[in-house]
């Protein structure tokens, strides 16, 4: 297997296509941070809709990876769609629009999970977090904010409307133009301690609380996009210029969009439109986790007959990790056993952390074992390409 040397990595900057960035969108949006990103050198790109930093500076790609992975590095999230869930039929309704045990989860407990279509496909993948069984925080992507927010307006209709409601509505309120920062790496904890007299080490991974910094009240979580430790802070718009200026000072590094792919890939996490779309099922997503245990076999949820069927027959396809060797395969690229075509490479980088040539993709059912032997198509070339476990790097999340 033909490796990277770290001598070649080291010195080239990372290289993200900003096609990747693109948007289809009219006038771009903006999150609270715009002009600051602006007053801190940011590359500003297209992204879901809206004007992002893709990097800041003359710190490359591969110098901001790496200090996530070694310190820690501030990024703009903003643009997600946070909204809060309230009324007390809450529970319910969202165990209908995805098929997590969320009746189970406890309060300030979050879980990933996934809005799915009547034939289980995946509309979007969302975080959720229960403040109690009444009142739920729910972050969904920016690029299917439109999307996400006809269907939450449609469903809700649908179940007030309906004998659910009996004792009083379901009401959703996005919280627009919020602010929403991720302090991502392994001393993301030490600096944000700082700041607190919240003792952070009893908020683990997964949970959340309302935490005093620097005379502000805030919503964090601890968990994030990277495999590191970190935490996801949301703020009111008054706010957030302010602290984004408090966390990030010397030695926090402003963290762009280059860095956050590269290393969302490395932990094996998936890219909305890259690597999950409207066709794709929780199960062939590799994100069966994300059902409850007690809900598989009769959980009442949109979308449950085709998840079910994927669960009790195998899907037809499956989502693997790859290290390809020589060029890294990108987005398209195609997957070969002997001349068979029997997948597509949806992300792939040159892994920083590893020195290796990383990817995910989708492969027929059968070909997804560990270690399995297969070929990519690179720049009309086919090379090796061997499935890989997930998460690439190893997580450091906090859990006590």
């Amino acid at each position: 297997m033909l490796l990277l040397r770290p001598t070649t990595i080291a010195r080239k900057t990372l290289r993200v296509s900003t096609r990747k960035f693109a948007t289809d969108a009219g006038q771009l949006r903006r999150t609270g941070l715009y002009d600051f990103h602006l007053e801190n050198k940011a590359k500003m790109v297209p992204f879901a809709g809206y004007s992002m930093p893709l990097s800041y500076g003359d710190v490359g790609q591969v110098a901001s990876h790496n200090h996530v992975r070694t310190d820690a590095g501030l990024f703009d999230v903003g643009h997600m769609v946070q909204s809060n869930f309230r009324g007390s039929s809450a529970t319910q309704f969202l165990e209908w629009l995805t098929p997590s045990s969320l009746s189970s989860l406890k309060s300030y407990s979050s879980t990933l999970s996934v809005i799915l279509n009547e034939n289980g496909g995946i509309i979007d993948d969302t975080v959720i977090t229960k403040h109690a069984d009444d009142a739920f925080y729910v972050v969904t992507n920016a690029g299917r904010r439109d999307r996400d927010l006809a269907w939450f307006k449609q469903k809700l209709e649908q179940w007030n409307s309906s004998d659910h409601a009996k004792n009083g509505p379901v009401e959703m309120e996005v919280l627009e133009n919020w602010g929403l920062l991720a302090l991502q790496g392994p001393r993301a904890a030490s600096y944000l301690q700082a700041l607190t007299s919240f003792d952070l080490t009893k908020l683990t991974f997964g949970t959340s609380a309302f935490v005093p910094l620097e005379g502000f009240n805030l919503h964090v979580a601890r968990g994030g996009y990277t495999g590191e430790d970190g935490f996801e802070i949301s703020i009111p718009p008054s706010e957030t210029v302010e602290v984004a200026k408090m966390l990030s000072k010397y030695p926090v590094q402003l963290t762009g969009l280059g860095a956050r792919d590269s290393l969302r890939l490395e932990a094996g996490m998936c890219l909305y439109g890259n690597d999950l779309d409207e066709d794709t099922s929780p199960v062939e997503a590799g994100l069966s986790w994300v059902i409850g245990k007690e809900r598989k076999d009769n959980g009442q949820f949109i979308g449950a007959e085709g998840v079910r069927e994927h669960l009790k027959n195998g899907p037809p396809r499956r989502r693997v990790g790859f290290v390809v060797e020589g060029a890294p395969a990108r987005q398209g690229a195609k997957i070969f056993s002997k001349d068979e075509q029997i997948g597509i490479i949806t992300s792939g980088i040159p892994s920083p952390t590893l020195n290796k040539n990383i990817a995910m993709g989708f492969v027929k059912n059968g070909f997804h074992k560990r270690d399995t032997e297969l070929e990519v198509e690179v720049r009309n070339r086919k090379r090796q390409a061997v499935v890989t476990s997930m998460p690439f790097v190893k997580p450091n999340y906090w859990r006590g």
